[in-house]
């Protein structure tokens, strides 16, 4: 099994090989957070100029404001210094193509797993979606009533970002 890792495990040796420890705290520097797609076109440091340290980057499919990205965000409020949050979904998200019936379904013919107690939450109206997970953090009970959030789309095309929520 540790075969199927071989050309990450060698990349690893290599990285060590040049790997210099900046003594980085564990806080996010610019008190930054970022909700974004797993998608690996999607690089959240470099579209929004920052570097190792600088921000708490949260990924799942389709950027979503789930129950465990809602329990990662107050540890990084309350105890990380995040002081504001920008949930960034992108452009061409297969999320965003599909319904959680379709992914079921999907899954079920290629691998003939019946995933139908799993919430994929698959996106019908992106815009609408990102609007509803803004108010998700904006209105948790254990976030400050103060914490700066807004929703964008990043454009994976021109490397855009779009501000479409904000409080």
């Amino acid at each position: 099994m540790i075969e199927a890792f071989t050309d990450v495990l060698r990349a690893n040796r290599d990285y060590v090989a040049s790997y210099r420890d900046r003594h980085l705290e564990g806080r996010a520097a610019k008190g930054l957070a970022v909700i974004t797609c797993m998608d690996s076109r999607i690089d959240p440091l470099g579209m929004l100029g920052l570097d190792k340290g600088d921000a708490k980057i949260l990924r799942n499919a389709g950027a979503r404001v789930t129950e465990d990205v809602l329990r990662t965000l107050v540890l990084a409020v309350h105890l990380l210094e995040v002081r504001r949050v920008m949930v960034v979904a992108h452009t061409d998200c297969r999320m965003s193509q599909v319904t959680d019936e379709q992914v079921h379904a999907d899954i079920m013919a290629g691998a003939g797993i019946d995933t139908r107690s799993l919430d994929f939450g698959a996106i019908s109206d992106q815009a609408a979606v990102l609007a509803r997970d803004v108010r998700k953090i904006k209105s948790s009970p254990y976030l400050p009533a103060d914490l700066a959030v807004i929703g964008c789309i990043y454009d994976i095309r021109t490397g855009g970002l779009s501000v479409k929520v904000s409080d």
